[in-house]
């Protein structure tokens, strides 16, 4: 008997294609808030997190946790090298030579990245043995398949903060996408 991702049921494939669909429409949301936002509000320093800052975790974020764990992750070619690469400040290193948080990225830059992340979506799910008691990130005690629902939660949560933003500053709205890459 086959066990792991090559021997899955078709309850596991239709699973597993309404978690790429709704990765893809997460991110779909999260890219119009990234191309609606002006350069004002991009690098804002008012929030504690600039808006660049956000849009960038939430990539960094769903690319790791698309991984079957730590270990497996490769950074993207274009991080800025800092002591916390998601974008987000933490607790300073006071022996690294590093910035704290990366120098902004760009909204090119970060739409470079999300399409990087977008492109990795399918295969990622795909690969994931979803029934695995653990998902792989010693930091969180859940099932692999609980982590992916999270990680999509993680999305949505910080594409709505965007889409806050852009309506409280400019009147502009974030699309709903319900399903698939249609933005």
């Amino acid at each position: 008997m086959v066990d792991g991702p090559a021997a899955q049921p078709a309850s596991d494939e239709a699973f597993r294609s309404a978690l790429k669909s709704q990765y893809h429409a997460s991110l779909a949301m999260l890219r119009q808030a990234v191309e609606l936002c002006d350069d004002v509000l991009w690098t804002d320093p008012t929030p504690t997190n600039a808006y660049w800052q956000v849009a960038y975790h939430a990539l960094y974020f769903t690319h790791l946790y698309l991984m079957p764990g730590v270990d497996a992750f490769v950074p993207w070619q274009g991080q800025h090298p800092a002591q916390h690469v998601d974008g987000i400040p933490g607790r300073a290193d006071p022996d690294s030579s590093l910035p704290l948080v990366p120098a902004p990225y760009t909204r090119d830059e970060v739409l470079a990245y999300w399409r990087v992340v977008d492109a990795a979506v399918d295969g990622a799910v795909d690969g994931l043995d979803l029934t695995r008691a653990e998902c792989g990130f010693p930091w969180y005690d859940m099932p692999k398949l609980e982590h992916q629902l999270v990680n999509l939660r993680h999305i949505q949560h910080h594409a709505a903060q965007l889409a806050d933003r852009l309506r409280a500053a400019n009147d502009v709205g974030v699309r709903w996408v319900g399903q698939g890459h249609g933005a």
